[in-house]
């Protein structure tokens, strides 16, 4: 599959420059002692970025074979498989966010109004009316009802189109689609009771309120927030799906025992991982989506889910189907590209007929052994590329819940009993108004949440806090931000001289991390180190679209080159390069990483601890007074390294700091990131997990501090005060350790101020001032 296009710029209250590339480099330049020379020309933070992006490629290639230890199928038994497969289907619940309960119900609600009856069409043998139904929370699902008349129906189905098709168009009341993908009036012609529900469309639309900002998806804009709070837009839909399975279990035997799923495109997803987590559904049948999902990265971000391929693609979800039957149609599938303008830049082709047999087989391989065998059936429609629920596809569906032959009736044209029907776009903005609702509603419940996890901590002492830590900090780095298993390679330091400063000397350096990926930086060291003498070290971290160049010359505006400063004033400092920069070539890392179960802190992180691990054999730094010091993104890496590296001492966080989760998952607060360019910045279920009080947590009791200017566009006052207090309430009052957590508040923009912070650092790392 060919590569993404650029996309959009970084947004509004980015640190962003575009200086092409490091100092003025010198391969001759001298080594630092004990290390070999560095040789590299050019661009060396490029070369990082390719380093990283070619790892994770290789890692998704990887992710295959590695998933069967996720798996102890037992198939001795239908029984026994079933059980042996539960813990999967319960890990796949929870990253998809299948966790709010779904609200009984007696029956579903006809839509009508005084001037429109819930009736908008009449078959041979069906009606057709409009209809909703209640799903969790405030949130319904809404369609249509395709109800057998004179006849108890043959099955009950849940067609659901694609989300750029209305129900409607899948029934025949709409043009758009040809009779013979009409699945939903075939299925009905066939006597089933069918319901339809609406998906979110992906409508593009600049969705801040006032204009401005990113253009986003439908699709896209439930996504951001949901992913934040631990839910998704799959998952809104699945449990959509779900209600309507509730509801027709209800039937009457043997209805009760025949019910499928079966939709196209987006809608073929959502039945694969409806069937997948409900047994209740006797069959699914998949159009035009079945794929080996490897280059998922490259889709619309909607189909992002956290950790899928560690341990699901479409042959496990298959095989979490069985052993009911699966019937798989390589169709032509939606076909688009979404530009970037702000949002995500993505891609949807039809998949490769030799992926989808692959795939097919593979699933058939996981359930060999099974008896009796599973139904995985495979219709091609042409060469993969023909049209989509065809009748030799819905014949097999229909056979499988039956349990005999088929053979199909085509469905007459309607009688129309209204000339017009519900008005999609009304439809489709209920939907939109009621999921964006539930999001804000799990925002205001999160806090309350996420106390649940601190409870953890036992505060009676610094030493058992410390102690109790230890399997929070596990928690967050591996299942919020994600840890490789590869062991990381020796450092093989490369130095070379590359800058003179009032009082210092600078060095470039590169480590080995993993395979391909390195560690660069900047090593500042004073001129009047003294043989033997050890000095505290501060790692001084630009934000996005930096490089570590600014934070030593040049007096950018933002930085104030605060690492050479530092290093004036006699602390070793080393300036790394992290990952954040070239736009689209970093945040598509991130796309790459996150169905690994992965980040970009999965990168940053090992990197970070490789490089404290280096530093601590250098001659002159002491081991013990490693700090940490990092701006905007730099500040957000100030916030999640720290917690995970404890080798830095302390951290400070600076023009970042805020109440986190509302900031990326507030659809009402204009600093919000729902509305900007960094479609990267969402992580997995921080509003159950982890925001910065619950991630300073991890970092106490070590000292840590927040540099703040009240006319930074971060975020207001008010929301880092909110949260700075928790942090503030567990170093004073619960840990007794006050002196060690400050914040300072000064009149100024997103910037290093260099005034506090320096003082604390002088302060906690035992360094005089000069």
């Amino acid at each position: 599959m060919p590569a993404l296009r650029p996309g959009a710029l970084p947004a509004a209250f980015a640190i962003a420059w575009t200086w092409a590339s490091s100092p003025a480099q010198d391969p001759s330049g001298p080594p630092l002692p004990g290390t070999e020379p560095l040789t590299l020309t050019g661009d060396i933070a490029s070369r990082l970025v390719d380093g990283v992006d070619r790892f994770l490629l290789r890692e998704l290639e990887r992710s295959v074979e590695r998933r069967a230890r996720h798996w102890k199928r037992d198939l001795s038994s239908h029984e026994a498989y079933e059980r042996s497969v539960e813990s999967n289907r319960k890990r796949l619940a929870h990253i998809l966010g299948v966790r709010d309960p779904r609200v009984p119900f007696d029956g579903l609600e006809y839509v009508a109004t005084t001037a429109r009856p819930s009736l908008l069409a009449r078959g041979e043998s069906y009606e057709v009316h409009a209809v909703r139904w209640p799903a969790f929370g405030d949130v319904h699902g809404e369609g249509l009802l395709l109800e057998p008349v004179g006849r108890k129906p043959l099955a009950q189905v849940v067609a659901i189109p694609d989300a750029d098709l209305t129900p409607e168009q899948v029934c025949g009341l709409a043009d758009g689609v040809p009779t013979e993908s009409r699945y939903a009036a075939w299925l009905a012609a066939q006597g089933c009771r069918v319901v339809v529900p609406v998906l979110i469309d992906r409508r593009m639309a600049t969705r801040k309120p006032g204009g401005g900002g990113a253009e986003l998806t439908s699709r896209e804009f439930i996504y951001r927030s949901a992913f934040e709070l631990g839910r998704h837009l799959i998952g809104y839909e699945v449990q959509k799906v779900l209600a309507a399975v509730d509801w027709m279990a209800k039937r009457p035997e043997p209805e009760a025992r025949r019910i499928g799923v079966a939709g196209w495109g987006e809608g073929g997803l959502i039945a694969l991982f409806a069937a997948a987590l409900d047994s209740r559904i006797a069959a699914a049948c998949a159009n035009g989506c079945f794929d080996d999902r490897r280059n998922v990265w490259q889709e619309p971000i909607d189909r992002n889910v956290f950790g899928l391929l560690d341990e699901l693609g479409d042959a496990e979800l298959a095989s979490l189907i069985a052993p009911r039957a699966l019937v798989v149609e390589a169709a032509r599938g939606p076909e688009l590209v979404l530009p970037g303008k702000g949002g995500a830049p993505a891609r949807l082709v039809t998949p490769r007929i030799e992926d989808v047999r692959s795939e097919v087989e593979r699933a058939r391989a996981l359930v060999k052994g099974l008896e009796p065998a599973p139904r995985i059936e495979l219709i091609e429609s042409g060469d993969g590329k023909g049209p989509f629920g065809t009748p030799e596809a819905l014949r097999k569906l229909l056979e499988a819940l039956t349990g005999g032959k088929v053979e199909l009736v085509a469905p007459v044209p309607f009688v129309r009993a209204l000339e017009e029907g519900p008005d999609p776009a009304a439809r489709q903005a209920r939907q939109l108004h009621e999921l964006d609702r539930h999001n804000q509603a799990l925002l205001a419940e999160s806090p309350y949440v996420r106390a649940e996890i601190t409870k953890r901590l036992d505060t009676s002492s610094l030493e058992k806090y410390e102690r109790s830590s230890e399997e929070l900090r596990r928690f967050f780095r591996e299942e919020v931000i994600g840890w490789f298993e590869e062991k990381p390679l020796p450092p093989s330091p490369r130095t070379r001289k590359a800058y003179e400063g009032a009082g210092w000397t600078g060095y470039e350096v590169v480590l080995d991390v993993f395979p391909g990926v390195i560690a660069y930086g900047v090593l500042l060291l004073p001129a009047d180190l003294k043989p033997g003498e050890k000095r505290p070290t501060v790692v001084c971290q630009h934000g996005l679209e930096g490089r570590p160049e600014h934070v030593i010359r040049g007096d950018q505006a933002a930085y104030h080159d605060f690492a050479a400063k530092l290093a004036e004033r006699g602390f070793i400092t080393f300036a790394p390069q992290n990952l954040y920069l070239f736009g689209d070539r970093f945040r598509t890392l991130q796309r790459k990483a996150n169905p690994l179960k992965k980040t970009l802190f999965s990168i940053i992180a090992p990197q970070h601890q490789q490089i404290v691990d280096w530093l601590e054999t250098l001659e002159h730094v002491d081991a013990k007074r490693i700090a940490f010091y990092g701006l905007s993104y730099g500040g957000k890496t100030a916030m999640r390294v720290p917690a995970l590296v404890t080798d830095y001492c302390l951290s400070i966080c600076s023009a970042d700091f805020n109440e986190w989760v509302w900031k990326n998952a507030s659809t009402r607060s204009p600093y919000s990131y729902v509305w900007t360019g960094e479609y990267e910045i969402f992580e997995f279920d921080l509003g159950s997990t982890f925001n910065y009080a619950e991630m300073a947590a991890l970092i106490a009791p070590r000292p840590f501090m927040v540099e703040r200017g009240h006319f930074d566009g971060v975020a207001p006052d008010e929301a880092v005060g909110y949260e700075f207090a928790k942090v503030r309430f567990l170093y004073a009052a619960r840990l007794g350790v006050g002196d060690r957590c400050e914040i300072e508040w000064f009149v100024g923009p997103h910037t290093i101020h260099g005034k506090g912070t320096f003082a604390f650092l002088h302060r906690h790392l035992g360094w005089p001032k000069r």
